[in-house]
């Protein structure tokens, strides 16, 4: 990472992987030789990623576990390894059964402080969905990585710590809504400040980036008014004075829009058009609607006359309805920022519209250090495992977006290119295979093959 905040990459860079386990085995030497491939064609051998295997998972597990213990599962120089080589890409790993670690990947994402989980969600032409229009789906989620319930911070009933925790909340906190407080397992969920506007502004320079139409910040604030409606004023606050000349809030667009169609409109219709329930508010209420008003005008040198339409919208929604309307109105939809639990449910339910998880990518990445690492999104799957049978394209698009990520666009394009048109051949494996009439059924490595000959 450079000090002007961008990634130096030379033209053999060692990227460390995790083959991961179950059919990481088979999805991995799949996928490595279409990156090769792709890379090779792309840039006529004057590029080449060197890559170097490190461990984590079963494997390690397996052969070191007599000396390691539970360490075993990751071991340190993994995670050096991962620290040292900024960017980095794995299979899918088991999330151990007892103690030690409780999820391998949570684990790294938390070492390396990977606060941002990248899942770009996008149809490919012929891939067979349980929805009407899958194209409509074309959504980069943005999910905060080391907060939230994923922090862990848990204590099970019935043990002394959670019997202090509960009394504490009751006696020294005045709490009274713990329906059940004999038999309740107590969690914590931290949303913090510099956790949420750090994720929210990699969102929308991202967006910025990219060209996006918006970023619409989800969130269930309306019940959790400390943490998630938190995250989302935050969210608000820092879009609207670090990118105040590039963005433009939808409240502050139907203010100035307006005004742009009447410019007589005196601050209180404005508010009335903007607050339908503007009379049946209190007085202090209608009081900062006018001033949210007033504050909209402001921006008519900059934003009015129709100027606000080259602008990057910030938007929010409640999760909720969120859920329903990526079915009904994807289009509305373009890059999402929201919290840990949030996106974990997005991205599975955006990923089924498209054809699964088997083609959805992903990637844990730290904005300010550089520091990335790519992954399939999918489980383990340990009774296909050796069986050269499963769908590769979750480890393969992660790649993309890896390459994508160290600048090496031509190279992206080609494997999504090739992705197009193998599909489009109905050249796939048994998951597609199965729900598509004149397929030609072919195994992960005959998957890679069909890829590199469309190249």
């Amino acid at each position: 990472m450079g000090s002007d905040g961008m990634l130096k990459v030379p033209d053999n860079p060692i990227i460390p992987f995790i083959e991961g386990d179950g059919i990481g085995v088979d999805i991995w030497k799949a996928s490595v030789r279409v990156f090769d491939a792709a890379v090779g064609k792309a840039y006529g051998g004057s590029k080449k990623i060197s890559w170097m295997e490190v461990f984590a998972g079963e494997k390690p597990f397996n052969r070191f576990r007599s000396e390691m213990g539970d360490n075993a599962w990751l071991p340190d120089e993994t995670v050096q390894a991962f620290r040292e080589f900024i960017v980095g890409i794995k299979g899918p790993l088991t999330t151990p059964i007892g103690g030690g670690i409780r999820s391998l990947n949570v684990a790294l994402r938390q070492l390396l402080d990977l606060y941002t989980c990248l899942r770009p969600i996008r149809y490919f032409q012929g891939v067979p969905t349980p929805v009407k229009k899958p194209e409509d789906v074309d959504i980069v989620i943005f999910r905060e990585n080391c907060e939230d319930i994923y922090a862990g911070i848990e204590w099970m009933t019935g043990t002394n710590d959670c019997e202090r925790i509960v009394q504490f909340l009751i006696s020294e906190m005045g709490v009274t809504k713990i329906r059940f407080p004999d038999s309740s397992s107590i969690g914590i969920k931290p949303i913090s400040r510099d956790g949420s506007q750090r994720l929210i502004r990699a969102a929308i320079q991202y967006a910025l980036n990219h060209k996006r139409k918006s970023v619409t910040i989800v969130h269930k604030g309306n019940i959790m008014k400390f943490t998630e409606g938190a995250f989302k004023d935050w969210g608000y606050a820092l879009a609207t004075t670090e990118f105040r000349s590039r963005v433009v809030t939808e409240r502050e667009s139907w203010v100035i829009s307006n005004q742009d169609r009447n410019s007589a409109l005196s601050v209180e219709e404005n508010a009335r058009m903007i607050e339908p329930g503007y009379d049946m508010m209190s007085q202090q209420q209608q009081v900062d609607i006018r001033n949210e008003v007033k504050a909209a005008l402001t921006l008519l040198p900059t934003h009015g006359n129709g100027q606000l339409k080259k602008l990057l919208m910030i938007k929010d929604a409640i999760f909720d309805i969120t859920l329903q309307q990526v079915l009904t109105r994807a289009k509305e939809f373009d890059v999402i920022a929201t919290m840990n639990l949030e996106g974990d449910f997005l991205s599975d339910a955006l990923a089924a519209q498209v054809g699964g998880n088997g083609i959805a990518p992903g990637a844990n990445i730290n904005y300010v250090t550089g520091h990335a690492i790519f992954e399939a999104t999918h489980g383990t799957a340990p009774k296909y495992a050796n069986l050269d049978k499963v769908n590769p394209g979750s480890v393969i698009l992660s790649g993309v977006m890896m390459l994508e990520y160290l600048g090496w666009q031509d190279a992206a394009d080609l494997i999504v290119k090739t992705l197009n048109r193998t599909i489009g051949q109905k050249r796939v494996t048994y998951d597609f295979e199965r729900m598509m009439q004149g397929a030609t059924l072919l195994s992960c490595s005959g998957f890679a093959d069909a890829l590199i000959e469309n190249m």
